[in-house]
């Protein structure tokens, strides 16, 4: 089977070019720096112990920034290498303040392209957040002594059973992993049964926080909502943002004030979302903090990386994308820490256990279609907004978890390296 992967993912490597140039024009790479993906590096491997951690995208990348941060104060580790795939996690890694941190994009998964790129960074240990498994990467950190640890490990029951149906090469892969830390009970199940050996459950690394986390305060925009009822979909997806747009409309026929803030998962989109919901007469604005807002704005589309807490700082109704289509829906933890009421699809699979979670503390609320989203947001535009004691309460739980991980990767790597 190994065999078989290692032809596929050569094939892609051969097509590579096409695909990029591709990628390029919709403004899916970075054109400085997509030559990262094939081992030309645009940061210099300094000397001293390095660690790497790397993580498919926005969401892998924000919720090991608060475990990056306390690692950073350790004097021993000179430099800490993030990798990741998306040119949206690259922009938002630029908004943290690190000092030993850098960023490059992950190689292609070609064994020639791993060999490259661990030769060249020479990695101490190698965190794999989530369910970044990449065979030929794992093979050769393997080969080379180098831990390996899955961090908030997931595995959702239909990437289980795919595992599962090539067992021998499962076992293979899984095997080779040093330490992993799993996100949830369900996913250290699994991960034990594909071959895991040593799994030490702590609790979803989601629940964490930076330490430097501040929200900018946005005075135009404070004063333009003063008086007007507010909501925000958040992390949106193909098709939601219409969806979101007849929302809107309905809620309009009751509330003549509205004001729908949009913010895109992929803000390359931004224009395409501009003409669908204008097709459909709504006024759109499009985020410029030293341009005007116009008095009769439906949509307020944030169209730039980094501002989502700003907006969960001001507009305390969100529904969150992802989940009204088949995506596996998004965190809805970041959004709960600003005191946010949370409304989401039926497509959760990425974060069930901490959907389930807030369910139970009235924070969230499933609704099926639009329709019910209207509903919803009807009832939630006279509801207060989400009690002091239970935002400390997750907060405390971060708390407990990242220090509580951070213990364990610091025992590790002290007797590892």
């Amino acid at each position: 089977m190994f065999t078989i992967y290692r032809f596929l993912i050569n094939s892609i490597f051969l097509l590579s070019p096409l695909i990029l140039v591709f990628r390029l024009l919709k403004k899916k790479e970075d054109i400085k720096r997509f030559k990262e993906k094939f081992c030309f590096f645009s940061k210099k491997r300094s000397e001293g112990k390095l660690l790497w951690f790397h993580g498919a995208s926005v969401g892998e990348i924000q919720s090991i920034i608060p475990l990056v941060e306390k690692l950073e104060k350790n004097n021993k580790i000179k430099t800490i290498l993030i990798t990741s795939n998306t040119l949206s996690s690259s922009k938002i890694f630029q908004k943290f303040k690190l000092k030993k941190t850098i960023h490059q994009f992950f190689p292609i998964d070609t064994s020639y392209l791993v060999k490259k790129f661990l030769n060249y960074w020479k990695p101490s240990a190698a965190f794999f957040v989530d369910s970044e498994i990449w065979p030929n990467t794992i093979y050769n950190l393997d080969k080379n002594n180098i831990p390996i640890i899955l961090l908030n490990g997931r595995i959702t029951k239909n990437s289980f059973n795919k595992w599962k149906k090539l067992s021998y090469f499962t076992n293979y892969i899984f095997n080779k992993i040093n330490l992993c830390f799993p996100s949830s009970k369900q996913s250290e199940k699994y991960l034990k049964k594909l071959g895991v050996k040593e799994i030490k459950f702590i609790g979803n690394l989601k629940f964490s926080q930076s330490e430097n986390e501040k929200p900018l305060n946005n005075n135009q925009i404070k004063k333009f909502i003063n008086g007007k009822r507010t909501w925000c979909a958040s992390s949106t997806h193909n098709s939601e943002e219409l969806m979101c747009g007849l929302v809107h409309k309905e809620l309009k026929k009751k509330y003549k004030n509205l004001l729908t803030f949009i913010i895109p998962r992929h803000i390359e989109r931004t224009d395409s979302i501009v003409k669908e919901l204008n097709s459909i007469n709504l006024i759109t604005h499009t985020h410029e903090p030293t341009k005007k807002i116009p008095k009769n704005t439906d949509i307020y589309i944030v169209n730039s990386y980094g501002k989502t807490k700003s907006f969960y700082n001001i507009c305390k109704n969100i529904f969150l994308g992802g989940s009204l289509i088949k995506h596996g829906g998004q965190n809805p933890l970041e959004a709960t820490r600003y005191g946010c009421n949370i409304l989401y699809g039926p497509n959760i699979d990425n974060f069930k256990e901490i959907y389930k979670f807030l369910d139970k503390l009235k924070i969230s609320k499933k609704v099926r279609n639009s329709h019910q989203l209207s509903i919803r947001l009807n009832k939630l535009l006279f509801k207060k907004q989400s009690s002091k004691k239970i935002r400390y309460k997750l907060k405390s739980i971060g708390i407990k978890i990242l220090n509580t991980t951070y213990k364990q990767i610091n025992l590790f790597l002290k007797n590892e390296i």
